[in-house]
């Protein structure tokens, strides 16, 4: 993830940020808090740390804080691949509680991976309040395919792709595979629905969790950004939470068509109703836009 950050800032007018249109009390401002995708890290100076100090100098005075889910930057990495994603949820839920320059609330804003694991973070731990929820290039429905691995840890992906291919729902690869927690396999969808560790349960595929879809409601907007020529996401119509039909893999659903919708299982359909879902859409690959798109899609976020 962070040589396609590199990529993006090093070719041009490119900017990678995003906030929310609520004031804080103190500075006029509302906190951030940024989780960073996969192969990243919360801190690597070509990437969120880039990302931190142009959102630092867009809103004087803001408080940005980029999770870091280790003791180092090298953990952090390495749990972006390895860590039961449950287990970090519940780390960044202490951590946000805990932090005193959040507790009049927050936007939130989750590159790949790290989107989906904010949005679990909105219907697990409604305090402090998560105010807006940007996610930049999220898995919501999750993937099935890992077509490009982002950054440069090839070995380590293929590695994924043959734990994926050959067992992604067994005890061992489920607990111990970050991918693994959100792949969604539409050809063994029972499978994926009794086995699987996060995506199945924040997506409420076992049983209607109220407590989830209230906590979620309670989000201002809720901005999903798709990336036109994405290669590392598949499908890429996860990033707007549509996913392939059950039992093909090769036909895809939009939201407003899957169960989750049509049955309001995670209250997505009252939120659309109610102009809380944002779709957006930009030419490029995978977390690559342009400063002129942000300024006139996201940057009105920040007003």
């Amino acid at each position: 993830m962070a040589a396609a950050l590199l990529c993006v800032l090093l070719a041009g007018p490119v900017l990678l940020v995003a906030a929310g249109p609520v004031r804080d009390s103190i500075n006029g401002t509302v906190p951030l808090v940024v989780w960073h995708g996969m192969g990243d890290s919360c801190c690597n100076p070509l990437s969120m740390g880039a990302i931190k100090k142009m959102v630092e100098v867009e809103i004087p005075g803001i408080y940005v804080l980029s999770l870091m889910i280790g003791k180092n930057v090298i953990e952090d990495t390495e749990n972006g691949f390895f860590m039961d994603v449950n287990k970090q949820v519940s780390m960044v839920c202490e951590q946000l509680a805990q932090d005193p320059n959040l507790k009049g609330g927050y936007n939130a804003m989750g590159f790949s991976q790290g989107a989906q694991f904010l949005r679990a973070v909105a219907q697990r731990c409604p305090s402090p309040p998560m105010k807006n929820l940007i996610s930049i290039g999220g898995q919501h429905q999750g993937v099935y395919g890992l077509p490009r691995c982002p950054g440069e840890s090839s070995r380590i992906c293929d590695m994924i792709r043959k734990a994926l291919n050959s067992g992604a729902y067994s005890d061992l690869v489920q607990e111990h595979l970050v991918q693994a927690q959100y792949w969604h396999d539409p050809l063994n969808d029972d499978l994926y629905k009794k086995h699987s560790l996060f995506l199945a349960d924040i997506n409420q595929e076992r049983v209607v969790n109220e407590t989830y879809k209230k906590n979620l409601q309670r989000l201002e907007k809720f901005v999903m950004v798709k990336f036109l020529q994405d290669t590392v996401v598949d499908p890429v119509v996860s990033e707007w939470f549509g996913f392939l039909k059950t039992g093909q893999g090769k036909e895809t659903e939009t939201l407003q068509e899957s169960v989750l919708y049509t049955e309001d299982r995670l209250g997505l359909a009252a939120m659309d109703k109610a102009g809380k879902l944002v779709f957006l859409a930009t030419k490029g690959d995978h977390l690559q836009f342009t400063r002129e798109w942000f300024d006139e899609n996201l940057l009105p976020y920040l007003r």
